[in-house]
């Protein structure tokens, strides 16, 4: 059977590389991430959404010089952290047509550009919901389990580690932003509802087989250049609150998590991105930036996703600390996956 010996001699090539081979940390298999346009690769490019971004500008600093749905000039987080832990360069989306079997057993992501923790953030933009983006993930265990058996894919997602990035919506697109939830929440109830929402979200993958999971905090909205108050251009105060409160109770949230399920052998992890962007943009010289009130493609919240589709961009973009109105420029991501790596992701090894 000619076709299945050479499934056979695909797989005895492709395992060694699964289980980490060559990269000196060999109980990492894989990296998975869930999330928003902050760590989208790509999903978003065959739905009908605002929240895409396969088009120039994006990506003109991404190898190749392509726009792969990315939302930056080049690489984001996803690729950065999958690179830190030893396992691959780039994290491709899940959706897509091009995935080969290397692509599945070294991880991919399912964030979708415009999703949060509130199911309710996702329909404006049409982007898949955090529930949805779970589903993907057993839709992904099933299609591995075809392809490698199901011993290989229970190694392969048990030995993986998994970040979920989401939140920053949930705030600046949907609570500030439209009434519904307004109407129904007071601001630090509304935290507490999306803090609850998290937790549910990573026990549901801890109870999917993940076993070290990574949360990546919120950012500092009110500083993205979108949110910022008119005229005197300073961060605005209620947005960065809200950020801090969310993250200051979600941090709790994982040190009992990983209080009450030390036993199963999980680990789970926060990574402080409030903090390490807000020092780029109070030490922007210190790292080499020169604008941090502004994005290169533009600063209202017209200036990011579809609306700048084919728009020149800046032509000195390592003076920016942004790249569009809400996303950071690749030289910022870096420095700050560096920062939350070092701190707090190591433990995940």
């Amino acid at each position: 059977m000619p076709g299945h010996a050479l499934v056979c001699m695909l797989l005895t090539a492709l395992l060694p590389f699964a289980n980490g081979a060559g990269t000196g940390k060999g109980k990492i298999s894989a990296v998975f991430m869930f999330g928003d346009s902050m760590v989208d690769p790509g999903n978003n490019n065959h739905r009908i959404t605002e929240a895409k971004a396969n088009f120039p500008p994006y990506g003109q600093d991404f190898p190749g010089g392509k726009a792969t749905g990315r939302f930056s000039n080049g690489k984001v987080p996803g690729d950065m952290l999958a690179s830190r832990f030893g396992v691959k360069e780039l994290l491709p989306p899940y959706v897509g047509d091009d995935l080969e079997l290397t692509d599945l057993l070294t991880g991919v992501a399912f964030a979708s550009g415009g999703s949060g923790y509130d199911p309710f953030t996702s329909v404006p933009a049409t982007a898949t919901t955090s529930t949805g983006q779970l589903e993907s993930f057993l839709d992904y265990k099933e299609k591995l389990k075809e392809l490698v058996g199901e011993e290989e894919m229970s190694r392969v997602v048990s030995q993986g580690v998994y970040f979920t990035a989401m939140g920053g919506n949930d705030l600046v697109n949907n609570y500030f932003t439209f009434p519904l939830r307004r109407h129904q929440y007071d601001l630090p109830s509304y935290v507490e509802f999306l803090v609850s929402s998290a937790v549910n979200f990573t026990m549901k993958l801890n109870e999917m087989g993940a076993k070290k999971i990574g949360f990546i905090g919120i950012p500092p909205i009110g500083c993205v250049p979108s949110q910022r108050k008119h005229g005197s251009r300073e961060c605005d105060p209620l947005r960065n609150q809200a950020a801090e409160l969310f993250n200051s109770k979600i941090a709790r949230e994982i040190d009992r998590l990983n209080a009450e399920r030390r036993v199963q052998d999980s680990r789970f992890a926060y990574g402080d991105i409030y903090y390490s962007v807000l020092d780029l943009i109070q030490r922007h010289g210190h790292y080499g930036f020169k604008e941090v009130t502004e994005g290169c493609c533009g600063s209202t919240v017209l200036n990011a996703a579809i609306f700048i589709q084919y728009q020149p961009a800046c032509p000195n973009v390592y003076d920016y600390i942004f790249w569009d109105s809400f996303h950071p420029t690749e030289k910022a991501y870096n420095i700050v996956v560096d920062k939350i790596f070092q701190q707090n992701l190591q433990y995940l090894i």
